[in-house]
């Protein structure tokens, strides 16, 4: 999809009617990964549509794993097994997707095979250490700039004996690129983590028939072989995130988002919104793949200040974007704390929410873990993407909020993970 380089927003136009937003990033990622190593053909309905999710249907596909697109929109994957993996003719490129290149890592440590992962500039310079080093206990050979520290990075297999790792810092890539080696190596791995993060592989493991067990925050596995799967990939929380906080700042509001992952541990962004003042609801429908399903529905709302803190963070990380935006359309002072990973995404989050949210005109100060943000009355301004993702769709919702016109810069970013967002928040608005 071809995308403009800016984008305009503004006019305050309330949000109403229904909307799915594109398949969960974080599912669809697993869906292609566990996909090429099962045996047999998978079929996926609404993987996600992004460059990130792209990225790890290209690296499967160098891996020697045959992938379809039906006419319907259904992906087919024809899995080769852990053994049937085949050593990669290419440099494996990432994109800009740390889920992709850090569960690669996992999923080729106990191969017999040299591989070569890179990505863009952003990815490069984001920290891989907290995942090489498990897996080099595990007997992994892995090379890379620094050390091993930063990507590029050489893998030349060798995982093959479990291991007892304790997480410093609760990361699902790193929880999950673990659980992918051990399912191929001998004894038993024990990831423990200090919080709960998202558990999207544990969840599609289990319901595949692995051997796997969660005990509090200790994950284990075992080897394992598996099988093929049909899975309709639910909707993206942390997409959903930003059209609820903007039915929440947009007076005469009134969404209902569809199909939801709602896995407790995607759900921290909907608990800080309530607490908030928010008025919405979730309403169950189903399970898919070993994950709950429902429809949020949200209405426009007076949001008060809050803290967001500790155990919360790495349920909400990803979100705190577009609670930011709520936060400066809030009642008060609201404090994001114990959040230093957002220093080490596809921007420094805090300082680009910082420079976002001042552009804006709402007070707000940076500190090295989180921020401070006085909430008031947003102005229409010239804004920054600074070529992530979730800041341009926090600032497409900011400005959409504001009375007056405001333009998005570097529109082309939500390219990684929703490229039709705008299309979307358009089409809610309806016409101005």
């Amino acid at each position: 999809m071809s995308l403009p380089s800016e984008l305009v927003v503004g006019g305050a136009r309330p949000l109403r009617g229904r909307l799915r937003v594109p398949g969960d990033k974080s599912i669809s990622h697993r869906a292609y990964l566990i996909g090429a190593v099962a045996s047999g053909r998978s079929r996926c309905t609404n993987l996600a549509t992004g460059d990130d999710v792209h990225a790890s249907r290209l690296a499967i596909e160098h891996l020697g794993v045959r992938v379809r697109t039906g006419r319907d929109g259904a992906v087919a994957i024809h899995g080769v097994g852990f053994d049937g993996l085949r050593e990669p003719e290419v440099v494996l490129d990432c994109g800009n997707s740390g889920t992709t290149i850090r569960l690669l890592l996992g999923l080729l440590a106990p191969q017999s095979f040299h591989a070569v992962l890179t990505g863009d500039a952003s990815l490069r310079a984001r920290p891989m250490a907290r995942v090489v080093e498990p897996l080099r206990a595990m007997g992994a050979a892995i090379d890379g700039r620094d050390g091993g520290a930063f990507a590029p990075l050489a893998v030349r297999g060798g995982a093959s004996r479990g291991i007892r790792h304790e997480l410093p810092v609760a990361t699902a890539q790193v929880k999950s690129a673990l659980l992918l080696a051990g399912a191929q190596t001998d004894g038993t791995t024990e990831v423990l983590e200090p919080a709960r993060s998202r558990d999207h592989t544990e969840r599609l493991l289990g319901a595949l028939g692995a051997p796997i067990g969660v005990d509090g925050l200790t994950v284990r596995i075992r080897r394992t072989e598996l099988g093929a799967f049909e899975l309709d990939v639910p909707s993206d929380p942390s997409s959903a995130a930003f059209f609820a906080v903007a039915a929440c700042i947009t007076p005469g509001s009134d969404l209902v988002l569809e199909k939801l992952c709602c896995n407790p541990t995607r759900l921290g962004f909907v608990d800080v919104l309530r607490r908030m003042g928010a008025d919405l609801e979730v309403v169950p429908t189903g399970d898919e793949g070993g994950e709950p399903v429902g429809d949020l529905h949200v209405r426009a709302s007076a949001l008060r200040a809050t803290t967001i803190s500790g155990d919360e963070i790495p349920r909400v990380i990803d979100e705190i974007p577009a609670l930011a935006i709520a936060a400066a359309f809030a009642d008060g002072t609201t404090e994001i704390r114990d959040a230093a990973e957002l220093r080490v995404k596809e921007s420094d989050r805090i300082g680009t929410i910082h420079q976002e949210l001042s552009q804006l005109g709402i007070g707000v100060e940076p500190a090295t873990d989180g921020l401070v943000i006085r909430g008031g009355r947003p102005r229409a301004a010239l804004l920054k993407s600074h070529g992530d993702h979730r800041i341009a769709m926090a600032a497409a919702i900011a400005g959409h909020a504001i009375d007056g016109e405001s333009i998005v810069r570097g529109w082309r970013a939500v390219g990684s993970s929703y490229p039709e967002f705008a299309a979307h928040l358009e089409r809610l608005a309806g016409p101005s």
